[in-house]
């Protein structure tokens, strides 16, 4: 089963920190409770004007709350999604005890996202026909480059984008990063905070959004037969990874091993899934191969189930590929259901509902779930939590272009 060419250092990848800021709470302990809860987060959308969009609800977050050590007026100065790395950065690094050792330490950081210039282009698209209006306010430093000057963070550093599996896109660099030595701790995970007009016109012209705006607590129903779109969404996760053997020799709480990654492309459309979902499936093969697992060792699936009705097809019709006469056994669920779509947050907090399993032996559910949909049969958690101890779980982020990712993890 193994393959020559894949890696498997003996010292394992772990998670020893997380930084969190999403619809359903700012903590790994609330988030969890929310997710387990079956606690919807989708709202209509109050922060900006909707009448014009036919989509006219989402799954925001709140104001980001201030990190210590910033002002709130210097804090406030930022755009939200710097403000949001730079919570979700920081609260990381406190949560894994290195806060206050950053500055001896090598850190990387991988930051999956693709939305920094949606609010800069609805200010610019509203007021660059203003004579006092100058293009050159737009000449920011790199996202990244904030980040590490404000937090002071001195390793290598990258903003990766791979639409919603940009997250476990990051995960997979921060494991190699330190395989190679680059960093002694990689800080990787998604932030997004692209619930604004602009990408809820484009979403919506390309009617992948739900417009169940009468229930918005209901509007995102994965593998149900009346799915509609996705519900767009906010927030991000950052997470602390370092090598199993430095964790331990600090005596750091680990949340969970990082076992495998399988990435692909469909090289198919640029917004539709291939129907005939071989590269998805062939991610899911590649990283249980690279955790050295078969499928049957798999105790849960976190399934990117974005609730529309062609993605959630092909995603059911590649896990049927992969796990085969044991489809019906495995638990599988769709957090989205309750989270929305992050978008390059997404495969984040997912990851973050696989440690929840893992922390309170209990799977978090698809809610909304009433009617599965035929072309959609797994072993579905619907609409309640199930208690069951959970080892390993793998998690699905397909992304619109075909990027296909899925992540590997077990219970520390």
């Amino acid at each position: 089963m193994v393959s020559s060419h894949l890696r498997f250092p003996t010292d394992r990848t772990c998670i020893t920190g997380i930084g969190a800021g999403t619809p359903l709470g700012w903590d790994f302990e609330s988030i969890s409770q929310n997710l387990l809860a079956g606690k919807s987060a989708v709202r209509e959308i109050l922060g900006f004007d909707v009448a014009n969009h036919p989509s006219k609800i989402g799954a925001g977050i709140a104001d980001v709350p201030v990190p210590p050590g910033f002002s709130e007026v210097a804090f406030r100065s930022r755009s939200r999604l710097e403000q949001l790395c730079l919570f979700c950065v920081q609260a990381s690094l406190q949560d894994a005890g290195l806060w206050q050792k950053k500055d001896q330490l090598r850190i990387g950081l991988i930051i999956g996202n693709a939305s920094d210039c949606m609010w800069h282009w609805e200010e610019d698209g509203l007021t660059f026909m203003k004579e006092e209006y100058c293009l050159a306010k737009r000449d920011r430093p790199p996202l990244v480059s904030i980040i590490q000057k404000e937090l002071g963070i001195q390793g290598p550093a990258t903003v990766l984008s791979a639409a919603c599996a940009s997250a476990n896109f990051a995960f997979d660099m921060a494991r190699q990063w330190l395989d190679l030595g680059l960093a002694d701790v990689c800080l990787a995970g998604g932030c997004d905070t692209g619930l604004t007009a602009v990408t809820l016109a484009c979403f919506g012209n390309l009617r992948a959004l739900s417009r169940n705006n009468e229930n918005p607590a209901g509007a995102s129903r994965p593998f149900d037969r009346g799915r509609d779109g996705f519900v767009l969404g906010e927030g991000g996760v950052m997470f602390v990874l370092e090598k199993e053997n430095r964790a331990k020799s600090r005596s750091a709480p680990i949340y969970g091993n990082v076992l495998g990654c399988g990435l692909t492309s469909d090289a198919h459309h640029m917004v539709i899934p291939n129907p005939e979902p071989t590269q998805a499936a062939r991610a899911i093969r590649m990283a249980l191969e690279e955790a050295g697992l078969n499928p049957d060792q798999v105790d849960y699936v976190n399934a990117h189930g974005t609730s529309t009705p062609v993605g959630d097809a092909a995603e059911a019709k590649a896990i049927q590929m992969v796990f085969e006469e044991i489809t019906r056994i495995v638990p599988v669920s769709s957090t989205k259901s309750m989270t929305g779509h992050l978008l390059t947050a997404a495969s984040a907090l997912e990851a973050l509902a696989c440690l929840t399993a893992f922390r309170y032996s209990a799977i978090p559910p698809t809610i909304n779930l009433q009617d599965i949909d035929p072309d959609c049969q797994l072993n579905h958690v619907a609409n309640h939590v199930q208690e069951r101890k959970v080892k390993v779980a793998l998690s699905n982020s397909f992304g619109f272009g075909g990027s296909n990712s899925c992540l590997v993890l077990a219970a520390a």
